[in-house]
């Protein structure tokens, strides 16, 4: 039978509950400062070798770099310091050209170097210096050349009647591959007998001038032929591509026949109507066009 209660004003004392907490030894959370303590040592050891690592696998210049890279400095002075375009400039540290050859690299040397100073008697002698340097008298010889051909089929144009008329249908363009000789079609002449490869005589002739000139000289030399956008009725058997590939070959072959030996033509291609002369109106006459270049030669070869 469960016990009641005690009735009010009874002179029983109240029942006392005690609540014990049993604590386990060392099975308690001892919290996280500790974890952040050894992160932070981590880290630091991993700074540490990686460091180590850098000083062993660069060079004296990549280091160079990579201390530019994280100083702050004027933006003038960066684009100006070691490294280039980036931070290694395009090189990968772990490249063999780029493993140090000496224990010595190792280290730093202090150089002092005078302000305005200027390289000795070889310098720029090396390889790459003497390709460059080969390279350039070249192009500066080329250029001479060009400007000798220009003035020569330009005074044969001059003094021979028969090219008089021509004189604005003949340009000499200076580009990055060489000298570009165009022989331009206009509304009142026309290279070629309308829609063939047959040269007209005024043509072959003034082609055969500029073969005279070009002769002797050692460039290579490509041809280009274009055209305007006029359609062929029928293009399964002609169109502008054929057309004017026929026609960079037609002035090849004279340009052969009259002294340019074979094995200087580097390409001889057609372009259709691709690149007009006058972009604004692709059916106009001077769109039709030979292009022939006279190639820059190789300091190295």
């Amino acid at each position: 039978m469960a016990s009641r209660a005690p009735a009010r004003g009874s002179n029983q004392p109240p029942k006392v509950i005690v609540k014990k907490v049993m604590v386990e030894a060392h099975g308690g959370h001892h919290g996280g400062a500790w974890k952040v303590a050894y992160a932070d040592f981590v880290t630091a050891m991993m700074a540490f070798f990686l460091l180590l690592w850098l000083l062993g696998a660069t060079t004296e210049k990549q280091r160079k770099a990579l201390a530019d890279y994280f100083t702050p400095t004027l933006i003038e002075y960066r684009e100006n310091s070691a490294g280039s375009d980036g931070l290694l400039g395009g090189s990968s540290l772990i490249d063999k050209d780029n493993y140090p050859h000496k224990a010595a690299q190792l280290g730093s040397r202090a150089m002092s170097v005078p302000i305005g100073a200027e390289g000795g008697d070889n310098a720029g002698t090396g390889e790459k210096g003497a390709i460059k340097s080969a390279r350039q008298v070249v192009e500066a010889e080329d250029r001479r050349n060009f400007e000798k051909l220009k003035a020569e089929v330009t005074a044969q144009m001059q003094v021979n009647r028969a090219f008089t008329r021509l004189r604005k249908n003949i340009r000499f363009v200076p580009t990055r591959e060489g000298l570009r000789i165009d022989l331009i079609d206009d509304a009142d002449f026309s290279m070629f007998a309308l829609g063939t490869t047959a040269l007209e005589p005024a043509a072959a002739a003034l082609i055969g001038t500029i073969a005279k000139s070009v002769a002797p000289m050692g460039n290579q030399l490509s041809v280009r032929g274009h055209t305007d956008n006029v359609p062929y009725g029928d293009p399964r058997t002609m169109n502008n591509w054929m057309l004017s590939s026929g026609r960079a070959e037609a002035t090849r072959r004279k340009l052969n026949a009259d002294g340019v030996a074979d094995r200087r033509f580097d390409r001889i291609e057609g372009v259709a109507d691709r690149e007009p002369f006058i972009a604004a109106n692709p059916a106009d006459p001077r769109n039709r066009r030979v292009s022939i270049t006279l190639l820059y030669r190789r300091g190295d070869r």
